[in-house]
């Protein structure tokens, strides 16, 4: 059988207990590392005076972590730099906060090229390559160029902008052509799929084979729609059994009568707390009725705090926070509470639960997990309500939450109103045509679903090989 490499920007190492990160990658790929042998490979998240030139290995009985450090000027220009000062905004349509650098560019390429020699030296002859995210579109190409004619494929878990946008990024075209490179590209919904296959025809004269596979320069790519998923049994064992954590308990003797709101989100300025706060406020405004009555509870863990928009970013939460509460709040009652803390999953599952209204407002998301697993973690009696951005991915498969425009503060505003006042028989209605979604297409689905496309691509991969052979 098959080893599995997978490659992303982190690596999520198991710790000495044996307990596995809980971030969203991590969770998704311990379905995938679980029907294959595997290695994952990628940053260490450690700064060295000196890069590394062989990955340190750790090995964890069916899965090897192979772990590259890099130096701080690797850190600035890739990571820092053109991944999230460039690209990340790009890919989220915030032309205006791209900031350009040829030095992050290469910097950027630089380091995809270092992982790419690292990484060839550990490649099976038979090995299925997956590379993940923004980080590493180029990996393939340096591969390709170290002589790896392995399937790889590649999975892009952030929004991919129509061609117009991503154009006005310097160096666009190329990355557009390393994707050519793949055999195999994912990205969530078809409106991502479609942006991709239209940049590709239109920069780089791509032409069709069938509805999902194009060429150029006799190189054929697959691009499809795979949603992620979440591990939906997990997920409601987890908010099943959380009623006894203490900070669930101090939440429910807080809250008393009042019904609780809640977001999480990491702190980015894609995610639209400050609207979301606002929207909150009109709500308020428009129903002074339900003063005092709920409760907003916003989680919004920091990162990437060395980019500049996000200290930003962190500046303008905590004004509108301020003044929102210094204005409307009453003695005894604080409308919104915010908090950066990072918080388990068994913690957020709980607090899931709790909520009367998960308010999942980003203004642009590739899919949303927190999303799907607010509706997961309902009580199936007496579910929660999910008010959604149209403009996260996972809108195109919830179709029953309360869809926004989170532009549009007014109408999340009603949505809220709505959402509180729906009845039970609704609610429920709601939620079960939801879970019939995550049921369907859970995470398992997810990679092995993928998988099976990737190693279906082996005629091409055998072409390459003999190409390779011929030279």
């Amino acid at each position: 059988m098959p080893r599995l490499v997978v490659v992303s920007n982190r690596v999520a190492v198991p710790d000495l207990t044996g307990n596995r990160a809980a971030g969203g990658l991590a969770v998704a790929l311990r379905e995938a590392f679980e029907a294959y042998r595997g290695l994952w490979f990628g940053w260490s998240g450690k700064v060295a005076v000196h890069p590394s030139v062989e990955p340190r290995i750790v090995d964890k009985g069916q899965v090897q972590y192979a772990l590259m450090d890099l130096t701080s000027l690797d850190r600035q220009e890739y990571y820092n730099g053109f991944a999230n000062r460039a690209l990340w905004p790009i890919m989220h349509y915030r032309i205006g906060l791209s900031e350009f650098s040829r030095a992050d560019y290469q910097g950027y390429l630089r380091v995809n090229r270092t992982f790419a020699n690292a990484l060839a030296q550990l490649i099976r002859p038979d090995d299925l390559v997956w590379v993940h995210d923004y980080h590493l579109i180029p990996l393939a190409a340096e591969l390709r160029a170290a002589g790896i004619t392995n399937l790889i494929g590649y999975f892009h878990h952030i929004p991919w902008p129509a061609p117009e946008v991503l154009g006005a990024l310097p160096g666009s075209r190329e990355l557009l052509r390393a994707i050519m490179d793949y055999d195999l590209v994912g990205v969530h919904t078809e409106r991502d799929a479609d942006n991709l296959r239209r940049g590709l025809t239109h920069d780089l004269g791509a032409v069709y084979h069938k509805s999902d596979v194009l060429e150029v320069d006799g190189q054929r790519t697959r691009i499809k729609g795979f949603p992620i998923g979440i591990d939906v049994g997990e997920f409601q064992r987890l908010a099943g059994r959380s009623q006894s954590n203490r900070i669930i308990k101090q939440t429910m003797d807080g809250l008393g009568s009042r019904k609780l709101i809640i977001g999480v989100d990491r702190l980015d300025y894609s995610k639209g707390i400050p609207e979301r706060m606002e929207a909150f406020e009109r709500f308020l405004g428009t129903n002074p009725d339900q003063r005092g009555r709920v409760t907003y509870l916003q989680i919004a863990p920091t990162s990437r705090s060395e980019v500049p928009e996000y200290a930003t970013l962190g500046r303008v939460v905590n004004e509108t926070l301020g003044r929102i509460n210094g204005t409307l709040g009453e003695p005894g009652w604080v409308p919104i509470h915010y908090v950066t803390s990072t918080y388990q999953r068994s913690v957020l599952a709980g607090l899931y639960r709790l909520a009367a209204v998960g308010l999942i407002t980003p203004m642009r998301d590739g899919m949303n997990l927190v999303a799907k697993e607010y509706v997961a973690a309902q009580d199936p009696a007496d579910p929660g309500v999910l008010i959604l951005s149209k403009f996260a991915g996972a809108a195109q498969q919830l179709k029953t939450a309360l869809i926004v425009n989170p532009n549009d503060k007014i109408e999340v505003a009603e949505a809220i109103r709505e959402a509180l006042r729906m009845s039970q028989e609704e609610r429920v209605s709601r939620w079960e045509s939801m879970m019939s979604v995550l049921r369907a297409q859970d995470v398992s689905w997810w990679a092995a679903t993928f998988l099976k496309e990737l190693t279906s691509s082996k005629t091409k991969t055998a072409a390459r090989r003999s190409v390779s052979l011929a030279k």
